[in-house]
């Protein structure tokens, strides 16, 4: 009788065992390749190499782009705020955007107020690169990236930049059957001003009740060096990443957050860093608190916008949905006050020039505004 017991319990173990793989193994990868031959077999347009082709200026692919969004109104335009700070030091731009994945833009986002065409991909990704090229950054910080190998890396790799790609390992863009794989963070740097000296591509560990296991968000953190003449030995560290989203979430943040910290503490050392992306948490939870009351000495670079140089912005999102309008600062670009000074921040826009539908928008592709900060690098 025991032995047969045994023998039960060891077959349940082998089924539980055999379920899981297949949840988070088997599942997903025929939920890919499924997305991606419904992918390969639509009519999707034209192929990146021939919209494109021959054309390795920034200002040739924008122009392109605009053309190609002819009959389309302009894209919102935003302006900078310069602060004051001391010449002659070595600067470096960053963007901070989530772009809003293709397959959660035309799935369950749920954007009343967009019109069906300004969520088409083959209208959206010229906004989107647009929208990453007229502001001209040094790096490139990304989330809900799911076009990642068929558009952006192609395109950004001609015009000089190179790309690191971590994908979520359950991406909720799967649940759409017309997806094109995976979402997830990207971190792109033009390679004629910075070589890579570390990569390291994280999935975020949660950990309760002292046991910790793998979430589904991820981050992505490089050591990056100068090497402009005169710039050489300068290094710094560079880290994007998304949090858990949804409301009841707030100690998984929390909990991503501190994994995040300690990755990103170990690679800096002595080195300036910016830690940024969309973290979906307002200043009011406990991993806004992890980066402000940071040993690192960190600051929020849009605080300085506000009048007192201590206020987040009102909002990095702003869109309506079927359960209501919402209105938030999720998104942040952290910074090591020692090594670093913000010279220069792109404005947030006013809610008229947004527009009473909110966005995304026929101006705007993302549900998420761009943030774009020009930080100085001090020596030591």
């Amino acid at each position: 009788m025991q032995s047969i017991n045994f023998i039960c319990e060891l077959m349940d173990v082998i089924e539980r065992f055999l379920t899981n793989i297949y949840r988070s193994a088997f599942l997903p990868l025929v939920r890919v390749m499924a997305g991606r031959k419904r992918f390969l077999s639509a009519s999707r347009g034209p192929a990146v190499s021939t919209v494109f082709e021959a054309l390795s200026d920034k200002d040739e692919v924008i122009k392109k782009c605009q053309e190609l969004l002819q009959g389309h109104p302009p894209l919102l335009r935003r302006s900078f705020h310069e602060l004051p700070s001391a010449p002659n030091l070595a600067t470096v731009r960053i963007m901070q955007w989530n772009i809003l994945a293709d397959a959660l833009g035309n799935g369950g986002d749920n954007f009343i107020k967009c019109p069906k065409e300004a969520l088409n991909w083959e209208t959206r990704k010229f906004r989107i690169l647009e929208e990453l090229l007229i502001y001209d950054p040094d790096v490139m910080c990304l989330q809900e990236v799911d076009h990642y190998h068929d558009f952006f890396d192609p395109i950004l790799k001609v015009l000089g930049y190179h790309g690191t790609f971590m994908a979520k390992p359950s991406s909720p863009c799967l649940d759409n059957p017309y997806n094109n794989g995976p979402d997830g963070c990207a971190l792109f740097f033009k390679s004629d001003k910075f070589d890579l000296i570390n990569c390291e591509k994280l999935v975020l560990k949660v950990t309760h009740d002292g046991y910790q296991r793998w979430s589904n968000q991820v981050g992505i953190i490089s050591t990056l060096r100068y090497n402009i003449l005169g710039q050489s030995k300068k290094e710094i560290v560079v880290g994007v990443t998304h949090l858990k989203a949804k409301a009841g979430c707030e100690y998984i943040r929390h909990s991503q957050g501190l994994d995040l910290h300690e990755h990103f503490s170990n690679q800096i050392g002595s080195h300036p860093g910016v830690l940024v992306g969309d973290f979906n948490a307002e200043t009011s939870e406990e991993v806004y608190c992890v980066f402000a009351e940071s040993p690192l000495n960190l600051n929020s670079a849009y605080k300085l916008l506000s009048k007192d140089g201590q206020t987040e912005p009102d909002y990095t999102t702003w869109k309506i949905r079927k359960n209501g309008e919402q209105c938030h600062t999720i998104d942040y670009m952290w910074y090591t006050k020692e090594g670093l000074a913000v010279k220069r921040l792109l404005h947030i826009p006013t809610g008229e020039e947004i527009g009473k539908d909110r966005l995304p928008s026929e101006t705007y592709p993302s549900d998420h505004l761009s943030l774009v900060c020009d930080f100085l690098v001090i020596d030591h």
